[in-house]
């Protein structure tokens, strides 16, 4: 039902036995060991880059992560308008709940389809998808520590006999790879938890947290004490969880990098914007007012015909100290007596508003 699973899955294990079945020995177990590793590495390798985009996004969520909660406080009562604004918000900052999540789900069809193949590597089988005959008997005859990598502590004797092995042999060795295992789970999930914004902390994050913490690891250890989990698949376990404590130091170190980069030239920008240090500020240039060109005229003219009238009505001194006007010409006094006040001119018959001379 699941081949289009089992068979990549088998035929990745296959090349990497290939590989250091030509090293260590097809029946050597450090040989099947390494096959299930560098199974994980190369699949994990595949997901690397969309695990690089969920950490970012995990990384953007934890940015606005107050904004939700003001949504989720105020659309407490209406589920629907609360999703909708925390979807909108979301896009807004372009962040995809999916696209976090997506790594993680493409992980289980490769644990499902592993855990099957690994359970297949029974004594008397003739083929298991990619491998033949000879790679199941190699498999089974794999020796490790007295264990074989087919084995679980709670198996039956039968099938024990049948691997010619014991049970202590099996608890010897599942023991401390379920420890190590459930130690390495605890500090991934710390050193995330290192990582997030305590502003942005909510209640399913803190569910997630210490389910993280504290239930993922005894669940590690339950399982392989209580349930059909073969020692392949605790190796596999191991090598998951070495992947992620390696990926987790790796990734956000180049995002710290990224960031720390981003503020330097931000920095950079505004004081190559900045005045220098005694530098008075730039002065914005006025552009010069035009005059109208008819007061340019007028003021000629006023400059051209103040001459002529001192000219015309030069006063005649005499004796008295007063000034007569001429008699040859019309009277442009004050309209007393013909006589004017030294030091005003005699014509006021300009116009007020040009200052040209009536004609």
């Amino acid at each position: 039902m699941l081949n289009f699973i089992y068979y990549p899955v088998s035929f990745i294990m296959w090349c990497w036995h290939w590989v250091f079945g030509h090293v260590f020995g097809e029946a050597n177990a450090i040989a099947w060991v390494l096959s299930i590793i560098f199974l994980v590495f190369t699949l994990r390798a595949i997901l690397f880059k969309p695990m690089i985009n969920q950490m970012r996004s995990m990384r953007k969520m934890q940015e606005f992560a107050p904004e939700m909660k003001k949504i989720q406080k105020k659309y407490a009562n209406d589920r629907q308008k609360q999703a909708q604004e925390m979807q909108k918000l979301q896009a807004e900052h372009g962040v995809s709940p999916l696209g976090g999540c997506l790594p993680m789900l493409l992980q289980i069809p490769v644990f499902i389809g592993l855990y099957h193949v690994l359970r297949e590597f029974l004594p008397g089988k003739t083929e298991n998808y990619f491998f033949d005959a000879h790679g199941v008997e190699s498999y089974v005859a794999a020796d490790l520590f007295g264990a074989r990598l087919g084995n679980w502590i709670l198996q039956p004797q039968e099938m024990l006999d049948k691997f010619h092995v014991n049970r202590t042999s099996v608890i010897l060795v599942a023991i401390p790879l379920l420890l190590l295992s459930a130690v390495l789970t605890h500090f991934n999930a710390r050193h995330s938890m290192a990582r997030q914004n305590p502003a942005s902390a909510t209640t399913q994050t803190n569910i997630m947290n210490k389910l993280s913490l504290y239930v993922f690891p005894v669940g590690i250890i339950a399982g392989g004490l209580f349930f059909p989990v073969p020692l392949g698949l605790i190796v596999y376990w191991l090598a998951n969880n070495s992947w992620t404590a390696w990926q987790q130091r790796f990734v956000y170190k180049r995002i710290d990098r990224e960031e720390e980069e981003k503020k330097v030239a931000a920095v950079e920008k505004r004081a190559a914007t900045a005045p220098k240090p005694g530098q008075k500020p730039a002065q914005v240039k006025k552009r010069p007012t035009v005059k109208p060109a008819d007061s340019t005229e007028d003021a000629t003219d006023v400059e051209s015909t103040e001459p002529t009238q001192t000219e015309d009505s030069t006063p005649t001194t005499k004796s008295g100290g007063t000034t007569a006007a001429d008699p040859t010409k019309p009277n442009s006094g004050n309209g007393k007596g013909g006589t004017q006040i030294p030091g005003l001119i005699s014509d006021r018959s300009r116009s007020k508003k040009s200052g040209r001379k009536n004609r």
